[in-house]
């Protein structure tokens, strides 16, 4: 706990969204780095906020629906996709990232109800309403205000019902969480890193809310606002922004 303060107290101010850059985000890990980062996040999504909470914002959107078609924005490890199959939904997971593509595939090779596709969120390669619901986790707090926008309508743009994002909210309190949790459960020098510097980088929800209106989106659910992860259910508003 001591630990966790000190490298909280070290990140401090968090009135302002940092700019550094993850680990994950640059060119310079190892397949191996990779691998064991993804292993990492795979895991912390089994805590609170995590995958049962991103499955009970798509369940705000589709009711208790079987026949459900996701857009997943970050692959991962293709632990979020799996985790939809598990509840009939089918998924088609885009990144960029030529090893995280890699790795997804590999995972969800056997599971006949994800596809994972290499595809920029900003510039989706699919048709207006191909999706019931767009979603992302862990995603939205790599890019900047204006690519959170161009993500977001996309996101709408592609889902008839609405975009689900789970993310982290920045605040001393959820930086602190990320530090402890990563501190007993993440393995990798990457992934210890990398989740403070998220944590770091994340958007506050007022931020988050002013960025979801400009993509033409506005809130329709949250999960307790408290918590580090936060999962927020959309829907396109009236006129659906620009």
């Amino acid at each position: 706990m001591l630990t966790a303060l000190r490298r909280a107290r070290r990140s401090l101010p968090l009135g302002l969204r940092s700019d550094a850059v993850e680990l994950l985000d640059g060119d310079s890990l190892s397949r191996a780095e990779i691998e064991r980062n993804l292993v990492d996040l795979a895991r912390l999504s089994l805590l609170p906020g995590g995958a049962g909470a991103s499955v009970a914002g798509v369940r705000r959107l589709v009711g208790r629906r079987h026949d459900v078609r996701i857009l997943d924005a970050g692959a991962g490890r293709g632990d979020l996709p799996i985790a939809f199959a598990r509840h009939g939904w089918t998924t088609v997971a885009v990144d960029r990232h030529p090893e995280v593509l890699r790795v997804a595939r590999r995972e969800t090779a056997a599971e006949p109800r994800v596809e994972v596709v290499d595809a920029d969120v900003r510039t989706l390669p699919f048709a207006d309403h191909s999706f019931d619901v767009s979603h992302t986790s862990l995603l939205i707090h790599h890019l900047d205000p204006p690519g959170v926008v161009a993500a977001l309508r996309e996101l709408r743009r592609v889902a008839r019902h609405g975009v689900v994002i789970n993310d982290l909210r920045r605040g001393i309190l959820p930086l602190v969480a990320t530090a402890l949790s990563v501190t007993a459960l993440g393995g990798s020098h990457v992934t210890r890193n990398d989740a403070v510097v998220s944590a770091r980088r994340a958007y506050t929800l007022d931020e988050l809310d002013v960025l979801i209106g400009a993509a033409g989106l506005s809130v329709a659910w949250r999960s307790p606002p408290w918590m580090p992860r936060v999962v927020t259910a959309a829907t396109a508003t009236a006129t659906g922004g620009a």
